[in-house]
């Protein structure tokens, strides 16, 4: 029985992690020193931290990719209006149909012009209750309307935490892809946001880390230069490799270095464009701000409201809709508008133009948008996909890059790939440091005692 414990305790020491880089084992040649070394810890233990983040986000974005076609599958009662033909009612006396229905919401966007056979989804937003001095909590924020018949087919909260079922499921999964639900402490709703950019922040310096330690590292000894007489290349060669016939501590560690290897540039890619779209105006827009010339919308002008005390508009959707319709034309845009909303938090209107089934404009990046002013209607700037300054350029491309709808159906299918490759590289990266971690509490210990222990008695 002893003998089988240690000859086992051997055998986990032989196949326990080791320093594994660019084909030379660097824990059985000689112990690291220098910069390798401590960004060798950084990377296992930032790799720790950032893995079940991760983990998570991988595998929601892999689902989420695919957000609009889920819905359809799984809420057909919501998608699609029961009528089948007939003319559709003004979009706007519907909205103020479904505040007179509920007086505790206000309709914060009216889609203007529905697809054929689709129902209107109205997104709506809590007023305050003057007697707590808080907002109401009606239960849902999307109402779905059939355009022609003007009757409701549905309401449901979109990204509700609980309960979770087939109406809030992909909704459910997509604010937990950003935010992981962390709840509104100290009138403060962005927890989960600003600790998901942090974590962002840490995996795209990780990438370079990353990339580094797969780099053969240079010989010193005479011996080791006559090893690495083939050259860079050569030695490099093997951490884009997965050795299949070795242990299986070794299969996963090839899986982990030659699969970040081989997608390294998407991995940074969806790994900046997530800390810049979680950070963005507390980190992304002003460093922007200050290396190049970059247009402010009006969001970055303004500082939200509390979010108990949103900023009431004086103006009505009408109104704006209709500065909006002349404006457009003087600026020769010939698609109709295709949504309105209002942002009780910033108290700014914006009118989207296109065509129906067009939300998603060209290539991800959204239409074009005028913004007014909720309280004196004024006109505070517009935004046109692809248009302004490189900077401009730039910040635009951060969503569609992220989310791969920039190269259309090849780019959503990549990035579905892509969420379950970073769940999988979390999952191989705890495994490596567990294994490295049970290696070293193995050779900590005194080594056994050759003298056989006489049995008692």
């Amino acid at each position: 029985m002893f003998g089988l414990q240690f000859r086992r305790q051997a055998q986990i020491a032989r196949e326990a992690p080791s320093d594994v880089v660019g084909g030379v084992d660097n824990a059985r040649t000689r112990p690291e020193r220098g910069p390798r070394q401590i960004l060798t810890f950084l990377h296992r233990w930032v790799g720790l931290f950032i893995a079940g983040f991760l983990f998570v986000s991988g595998v929601t974005g892999a689902v989420i990719s695919w957000d609009h076609e889920l819905d359809d599958v799984l809420n057909p009662h919501l998608m699609y209006a029961r009528s089948k033909s007939g003319a559709p009612k003004p979009p706007l006396d519907l909205a103020r149909a479904i505040e007179a229905r509920d007086p505790r919401v206000q309709v914060t966007y009216a889609p203007l012009a529905p697809e054929p056979g689709g129902t209107l989804a109205f997104g709506v937003a809590p007023k305050r209750d003057p007697a707590t001095g808080k907002l109401f909590q009606p239960g849902y924020n999307q109402v779905f309307v059939d355009p022609v018949t003007g009757q409701e087919q549905g309401r449901r909260e979109w990204g509700a935490v609980w309960p979770i079922t087939s109406e809030t499921f992909v909704s459910f999964l997509y604010v937990l892809h950003y935010s992981l639900h962390i709840p509104e402490m100290w009138g403060i709703d962005r927890w989960g946001i600003w600790l998901l950019g942090v974590v962002a922040v840490l995996w795209t310096l990780d990438c370079f880390v990353g990339f580094y330690l797969t780099l053969p590292p240079r010989p010193k000894a005479a011996s080791e230069k006559r090893a690495d007489a083939k050259g860079f290349w050569s030695r490099w060669k093997p951490a884009w490799q997965i050795k299949t016939k070795a242990s299986a501590y070794r299969i996963n560690f090839d899986i982990h270095r030659a699969f970040g290897l081989w997608l390294w540039g998407v991995l940074f890619t969806v790994a900046f464009t997530a800390f810049s779209l979680n950070l963005y105006t507390e980190v992304f827009y002003p460093v922007m701000s200050k290396v190049s010339k970059v247009t402010p919308s009006p969001f970055d002008l303004r500082k939200p409201a509390d979010i108990h005390n949103p900023i009431i508009a004086t103006r009505s959707y009408d109104q704006v809709l209709a500065a909006a319709k002349t404006d457009a034309a003087a600026r020769g845009w010939t698609a109709p508008p295709g949504g309105v909303f209002y942002s009780p938090e910033y108290g700014i209107y914006g009118v989207a133009f296109h065509e129906p089934g067009g939300d998603h404009g060209g290539a991800g990046v959204g239409p074009p948008y005028l913004y007014y002013d909720g309280r004196t209607g004024q006109f505070l700037g517009q935004r046109e996909p692809w248009a302004g300054t490189a900077a401009d350029i730039f910040v635009q491309a951060q969503f569609p890059l992220h989310s791969g709808r920039i190269l259309g159906l090849p780019g959503r299918i990549l990035i579905s790939f892509m969420g379950l490759v970073v769940a999988a590289l979390s999952v191989t990266g705890v495994v490596i440091w567990w294994k490295k971690r049970k290696a070293r509490v193995l050779r900590r210990r005194p080594k056994a005692s050759k003298t056989v222990p006489q049995r008692p008695g």
